[in-house]
This record gives C-alpha cells, structure tokens and sequence, in this order.
C-alpha cells in the first residue's frame, strides 16, 4: 500500500488555505490551516496565521493557543509577540496588553519596514504601554510618599532611580571601568555632600580659583591643549570628532602624578585647594587636576573613566547658560560654586549649549569607602603592574 506524500499533503493544505481566503471562507481557511499544522507542526508561520484567522472569527481561545505554538518555536517573534498583546487587549486585560506591548515593541523593527497596519497597531501599542507605565509609577510613588518623606534628600534622589529602573524608563547605569575595578564599592551616580567635609571650605574658594583661572587664559591660554589626544592609528569610536580638537581643552597641574611646579606656583588658589582634597597618589597615575574648558556648542560622549577606587571632583568655575551634565541616569545644570563628586566610571556625558566658553576644575580623589590600608595596597597593585609591563600611562588614569 503507497504512504501518503506528506509534502503533497501540506502544499495542497496550502492551496486550500490561498482559496478559502481569497473567498473570504474564513471556517475553510481555518479548517485547512489546522490541516496544515498537523503536517508541519515547526513551521511558526503555519501556526500565527492560524492565530490570526482564529482572530477574525472571534475565537480568542484558539487564537492564543496558536500563538503558543507560534512563540514557542520562534520565541522573538516579532508578529506573534505583537498579535499576543493586540488580543490581550480585545480580551479587555489592559495590564497585561501593557506589558505585552512592551515586550513586543523590543523586537520590532524599524517604523519604515512595517506595513501601515502593523505601524498602526506598534504606535498603539506604544502609546498603551507608556500610558500604563505612567499610571503604574503614579501609583507607586503615590504609596511610598510616606516613606519616601523620611528619606534624607540624596536617598529620595535613590528611591526615585529605583523606582524609574523598575519601570523600565531608565537604564540601569553600573560601573564600567576601562581598566581597574576594585570589587565592594558602590556605584553611586553622585555622591552625597556629607561623605565630603572638606567641600565646602572648597567651594569658598571658587572665587580665587577662577581668578587664578582667568590669569592663566590671558597669560599662558597656550597651555590649555585638547584634552582628547589619540594616535590616529587607534580605535576613536565617540572621540573622534574630539581628538586633537580645539572644543574641549585642559590645562593640567600635574603630570604623570607629578606637580607641574611652575602652574601651581601660577595658582596658588589651585594649591591651596588640592591640599584640601584626599588626591589618590599613584605613581606615575595621580594625582591629577586641571581646569577643563568646553567651547561653545561642543558636547563631551557618553563614556566611561578607568577606575572605580578613585571619585571625580567638579568645581563649577564659568558657567554661561545652556550647559549641562549627566551621570547616569541622573542630569544636573552647572552653578558657579557648586561642586559635586561623581563616580566617572559610571557612563556621563556633558554638554554647552551656550555661545560662551564653559570651565571647570576636574580633581580626583580617593573613595571614601576604602581604607587606608586598601588605598596603599591599590597603589601597590598599580605601580608593579605598570613596572612589569613597562608602561607608561597618561596623567589621568
């Protein structure tokens, strides 16, 4: 006895899945569709077009079961993940449909490689899910007020981070260091004023410093040189436009670690105020310090710093409007005066928006949740890894 040709069974499924539709016999299509997943049960397609006929005819039960057969063999499945959500949300589920949405919006591909349909249906869905969003986060902010009011404001600014990474409308910034990570310490956007005594005597200082800042650029504005200085034959990536450029220049107070003596002497302000800091000391690494000038219009990438067991310090020193930084997912305008200290490890970026030249002071310092003992060892580390390797690192690594 001749077996049947399960290929000639599946094209002929086919053919009367093309007729019935074409007919608009819907009970035929779907008929002959259920036909053709028996004889192809892996083919995904096979089984989301049996969701959608279903669909058409109402049978949201059926429809979903299809979809499950569809999802569990091509689990990213744009169109499938789509289809989910759209009958989530006929089904009268708006939460779930929310969520759906959102999970099918990642796979989706470009708006200009979608039918008009589908645009419809992913604009719809985008604007379902952020909807829902915007009421979840409503809600949850509306149930820890209580506890959020007896947050210091620095664990608010926490609390706020969290709960946006919880929603998903934040990404959640770690450290990435480009060459040194000391595992235990924290990865804190900006770090509270408190852990600092020493900032405020610094801030009082703004005044000096810029004026030590204002001598330099009208008597030596020649040592200020871009801050960004590759070879050409390395991997730019965000820094080309800035390499070798003239829109964000620094002049350094030191080099390698070493005091450059005659720009301290230049500006005693400077001096006074490194004193007060807790400068990591690193050989041939830091301390570093200088003054960081971005030229009107210019905007620093996103990146990250090399090491996580030492903080960046900004001083505030000219600062036109239009100016502005971000660490995380956290942005911050410029005020004259006003230091923060940001872990640079973290990705941040800053920009000026102004037609002025924007300046600070950049130092760097140790983190406060290391010891004596492990500042002393990390120095160590450092310095036999350098001598083994015979390197020679820049200034500010």
């Amino acid at each position: 006895m001749q077996q049947a040709n399960p290929s000639a069974g599946a094209n002929a499924a086919q053919q009367r899945v093309r007729q019935a539709i074409s007919s608009g016999d819907l009970r035929g299509a779907t008929a002959a569709l259920e036909d053709l997943v028996r004889l192809r049960p892996q083919d995904p397609g096979a089984w989301l077009n049996l969701a959608a006929v279903r669909r058409q005819l109402n049978d949201l039960d059926g429809a979903f079961t299809a979809l499950r057969a569809a999802l569990k063999l091509e689990p990213r499945n744009f169109h499938a993940l789509l289809m989910n959500a759209t009958l989530m949300e006929r089904a009268g589920d708006l939460r779930a449909a929310a969520g759906a949405y959102a999970i099918a919006l990642v796979q989706a591909p470009p708006e200009e490689h979608l039918d008009p349909a589908t645009l419809q249906a992913v604009r719809h869905g985008r604007e379902l899910a952020e909807r829902h969003t915007a009421q979840l986060g409503e809600f949850i902010r509306d149930q820890a007020a209580e506890a959020s009011g007896q947050c210091s404001a620095a664990e608010r600014r926490r609390l706020e981070a969290f709960i946006n990474t919880t929603l998903r409308v934040r990404p959640r910034y770690q450290q990435e260091p480009m060459e040194y990570y000391y595992p235990g310490l924290p990865p804190i956007w900006f770090h509270d004023r408190s852990r600092f005594p020493w900032l405020e005597a610094l801030e009082a200082a703004t005044d000096a410093i810029r004026a030590d800042l204002l001598a330099i650029q009208r008597e030596d504005n020649g040592g200020f040189a871009p801050y960004i200085q590759y070879e050409p034959h390395v991997p730019l990536d965000q820094w080309r436009e800035l390499n070798h450029s003239p829109k964000w220049t620094a002049y350094h107070f030191f080099d390698r670690g070493q005091p450059i003596e005659e720009r301290l002497r230049r500006a005693p302000a400077v001096r006074e105020a490194l004193d007060l800091l807790p400068q990591p000391s690193v050989q041939l690494r830091s301390p570093t310090a200088l003054f960081s000038a971005l030229t009107p219009g210019a905007r620093i990438p996103p990146h990250t710093g090399v090491a996580n067991f030492r903080l960046l310090l900004h001083l505030p020193l000219v600062i036109p409007p239009g100016c502005g930084f971000r660490v995380g997912g956290e942005t911050r305008e410029w005020r004259v005066g006003e230091a923060w200290v940001f872990d640079d490890t973290i990705e941040h970026e800053a920009w000026n928006g102004s037609d002025e030249l924007r300046t600070i002071m950049i130092a760097d310092i140790w983190s406060p949740f290391l010891s004596p003992e492990e500042r002393a060892a990390i120095a160590g580390v450092i310095a036999a890894t350098d001598a083994f390797n015979g390197t020679q690192p820049g200034a500010d690594a």
